[in-house]
């Protein structure tokens, strides 16, 4: 087996009256988990950042421009049979201006903005699970250490 780092996933949140976490729902007809509620999340592309990466899947599967992306003390790791290899996944949230509209890729069939606790119901992954707890109480519920986590602006720029 061999450790590999080929995929980002991404916690979006936007703050209104009680702040929301987005869940998509896989598309009936994906080859892997098919109509699986999960957070943003994709592949690392050749000669791309791990954070360049999570903008680009949050563009792609969401149409979202982020307000903020955040580093977060948070990797997952899984292990793929297909290639015998254990992934690591960094994981980033991803501040969303509460007026913008969802426009899903064909990857989703369905979303919801959900609280941290509905979110949490609704997704299978323990580690995905966990990020919402932790993207909560460190970066939406404004920790003071949620600046020391958000990625300056200059990174960002397209």
């Amino acid at each position: 087996a061999k450790i590999t780092f080929e995929i980002v996933e991404v916690v979006l949140f936007r703050r209104t009256a009680e702040p929301e976490f987005l869940v998509l729902q896989r598309s009936d007809d994906d080859g892997i988990y098919p109509s699986l509620w999960q957070i943003v999340s994709g592949g690392i592309e050749s000669g791309e950042k791990a954070y360049e990466a999570a903008l680009r899947e949050v563009r792609e599967e969401t149409g979202f421009r982020p307000l903020g992306l955040y580093n977060t003390p948070l990797t997952n790791t899984f292990y793929f049979f297909t290639n015998d290899s254990v992934n690591v996944s960094p994981v980033f949230a991803a501040e969303i201006d509460p007026h913008q509209k969802v426009k899903l890729s064909d990857e989703h069939k369905d979303f919801r903005w959900l609280t941290r606790e509905d979110a949490v119901s609704l997704l299978v992954w323990p580690g995905q699970k966990n990020a919402i707890r932790i993207i909560d109480d460190y970066i939406v519920g404004r920790n003071p250490s949620d600046e020391f986590m958000k990625i300056p602006p200059d990174y960002l720029s397209d």
